[in-house]
This record gives structure tokens, C-alpha cells and sequence, in this order.
């Protein structure tokens, strides 16, 4: 039976009309004097902290803590700004599936898995308020790595109840294959959602345990069985 379950953010639960992207944009602007710093980068499924250092290199700027934090200061202040500027919602079928996985027997705690860093990912799921659905999780800034944030989650949710959770009670819900890889990294289940940046074809092809074009069609006890 599935005990937790793990949502990514971006392309998942929410779609924030790009405000994490300009929020990246504005920040290397304003701060390092750098336009278009994020011209060329895939965002998807990396953790924020990756990110930047990757620009970092890119751009000849020295990856030392003062930088990152400077950095991350003002990006939050940015992304507060964009996401109430630019068209955001919810992806669908996330409410309901969040109200039926609440009201199930033994209903599993729900958790976060992102690559955002955590006050990041507060600030996203408060604009659209779902952030106080959430009781654990891992985020970006807890490691660079997202195969590690799994373990962590693991680790977090497995102390918050009380149990050693093993993989095989713990059920994660993304949008592209890194999400799949690094589920697969603890022996987690997977559900793959098609409102993302990749197609059902493209994600198919990583063999999810579940495959929805978006969460409308999932039902909440098939998956927590």
C-alpha cells in the first residue's frame, strides 16, 4: 500500500506562466549584470541550485557561497514579483486528486519533491493555494543532485511517521524523466503526467508504472493500492 506520496511542482502541480525562468533572467540581470543568462538551458526536472551554477560556469562567475546566496536573495524577491504579474493556475485534475487522496482509508501523507529550493517552492504553492497540503519533501537546496532529494524525502517523510519507509510504499508524481529516474533511484513507484514539457510518448518510453495524459484521469484508490 502506498504511505507517501511525492509531487513535483512545475509542470505538475502548477504551471506558473514562466515566472521561474524570468525570475532566473531578472535576478543574473540585475545582480551579475548578465542579460539572457538562462538562453539555452533546460530547466526541466534540474534542481535551482544546479542551475545557477551551471550559469555560473557559463558566464566566468565564481561558485562561492556568497554568490549562490546573493544570488537565491534575490531571485525569491523576483519570483514573488512575476508570479503575481504573469497567468498561472493549477494543472488539471490537482485539487481533486489532492481532495480525494485526503479522504480515502489510511490515506497516504503527501509530499514534495523538487527541484526548487524550499522557499521557492512555498512562494509557487501559496500563490495557487496548495503549499499547506504538503507535510514533507525535498528541495533544491538540500542537495544539487536530484537522485539525492528522493533519499532525502525517504528520510524526512520516514521520520514525520514514525517508520522506515521502503520504496514500494512511496508513490512519485512528475512530468519528465528525471522525475522517473530518481524514483526509480529508491525503489519508488512512478506516475507520469503528460502536462508538462514532455509528451505521454516521450514518457512512455521510460516505463512509468502510470502514465495520464494529466491527473483528471487518475483514480486515487487504483494508485495508493
Amino acid at each position: 500500500m502506498i504511505r507517501l506520496i511525492l509531487f513535483d511542482i512545475d509542470g505538475t502541480l502548477i504551471r506558473t506562466g514562466g515566472a521561474g525562468v524570468k525570475a532566473f533572467e531578472r535576478t543574473f540581470a540585475t545582480e551579475f549584470k548578465i542579460p539572457h543568462a538562462t538562453q539555452g538551458l533546460n530547466f526541466s526536472g534540474r534542481t535551482d541550485t544546479a542551475l545557477v551554477r551551471l550559469c555560473f560556469q557559463n558566464h566566468g562567475i565564481d561558485a562561492v557561497p556568497e554568490n549562490f546566496q546573493r544570488f537565491f536573495d534575490a531571485y525569491v524577491f523576483w519570483l514573488h514579483y512575476l508570479l503575481h504579474q504573469l497567468n498561472g493556475a493549477t494543472c488539471p485534475g490537482v485539487l481533486e486528486l489532492i481532495s480525494e487522496l485526503q479522504t480515502i482509508p489510511d490515506s497516504p501523507v503527501l509530499g514534495l519533491l523538487t527541484g526548487n529550493i524550499r522557499l521557492g517552492a512555498e512562494l509557487k504553492l501559496r500563490r495557487f493555494g496548495i503549499w499547506n497540503f504538503f507535510r514533507s519533501g525535498a528541495f533544491g537546496d538540500d542537495h544539487e543532485d536530484r537522485n539525492e532529494l528522493a533519499r532525502i524525502a525517504q528520510q524526512r517523510a520516514s521520520r514525520l511517521m514514525g517508520t522506515q519507509l521502503t520504496g514500494e510504499e512511496i508513490l512519485v508524481i512528475g512530468d519528465t524523466p528525471r522525475d522517473i529516474e530518481c524514483a526509480r533511484g529508491i525503489g519508488a513507484g512512478v506516475l507520469a503526467v503528460g502536462t508538462g514539457g514532455f509528451t505521454c510518448n516521450e514518457l512512455c518510453e521510460h516505463k512509468p508504472n502510470w502514465l495520464f495524459e494529466t491527473l483528471e484521469s487518475v483514480n486515487a484508490v487504483e494508485i495508493c493500492r
